[in-house]
């Protein structure tokens, strides 16, 4: 067995790092936090004052670091340091908002991005544009100032709106995917998009009852008014 001496110093520059990880990722927690907290309060006062809840769910997470080190390796950043992994990394701290009908969605996203301490970096909505494969959500990269001891810092964080339909077929999506190791047998690839032309129609057919029910005017599902964008 062979035994490898691990110096004093070596031991001390480790848990120097671990410790700056620890504290890179809890920036992004504190984002994410930052977030959770702006949806909470847009869903009790729609139940309070429009007594409407328009969301459905909300989960949040963080990328593990094997996630990160696997993003950097695919984006291919050479010597990344954590400045550099801020800049091209926007996704590390993440929140999902499931809706009840596509019209929330949009309705959510204004509100949210509207709001006057919130940068919007990036929007893709592919709802508008839905993936080849047939995945539908709208993604937003926003930015979200958190106000530490050491003075305010902007923190991205992505956030992702989808209905309930949308949000069932991406997770069934992602199971099949993980199950054939990303090499999905063509059938299986037609009947997932079949399936997403479904949940589409189920999405237009509940809303149509939905403000029937409720006599709701239709609202113009048009793209978002363009978003207060930062160069990244």
């Amino acid at each position: 067995m062979t035994t490898i001496q691990v110096s004093e110093d070596d031991i001390r520059q480790t848990r120097e790092l671990r410790d700056e990880f620890q504290k890179f990722l809890r920036e992004y927690e504190f984002g994410m936090r930052e977030v959770e907290t702006k949806i909470s309060i847009l869903r009790d006062e729609f139940l309070h004052d429009h007594s409407y809840n328009p969301i459905e769910h909300v989960k949040s997470r963080i990328k593990t670091p094997d996630s990160i080190v696997e993003k950097i390796a695919r984006k291919g950043i050479e010597e990344p340091d954590f400045e550099r992994i801020r800049e091209e990394i926007t996704d590390i701290a993440g929140v999902r908002v499931t809706c009840s009908f596509v019209a929330d969605v949009y309705q959510l996203f204004d509100l949210l991005t509207q709001q006057d301490d919130v940068t919007v970096r990036a929007v893709k909505d592919y709802i508008k544009d839905p993936k080849p494969n047939g995945y539908k959500s709208l993604h937003v990269i926003i930015e979200v100032p958190v106000f530490l001891s050491t003075g305010p810092l902007l923190v991205p964080v992505e956030v992702q709106f989808r209905t309930i339909a949308m949000d069932f077929w991406a997770s069934l999506e992602h199971k099949i995917y993980y199950k054939f190791s990303n090499q999905v047998p063509s059938h299986l690839v037609e009947s997932l998009s079949d399936a997403a032309d479904a949940a589409a129609e189920l999405d237009a057919r509940m809303e149509r009852l939905h403000r029937e029910a409720h006599g709701v005017p239709q609202r113009q599902l048009d793209p978002p008014p363009p978003p207060r964008i930062v160069n990244v």
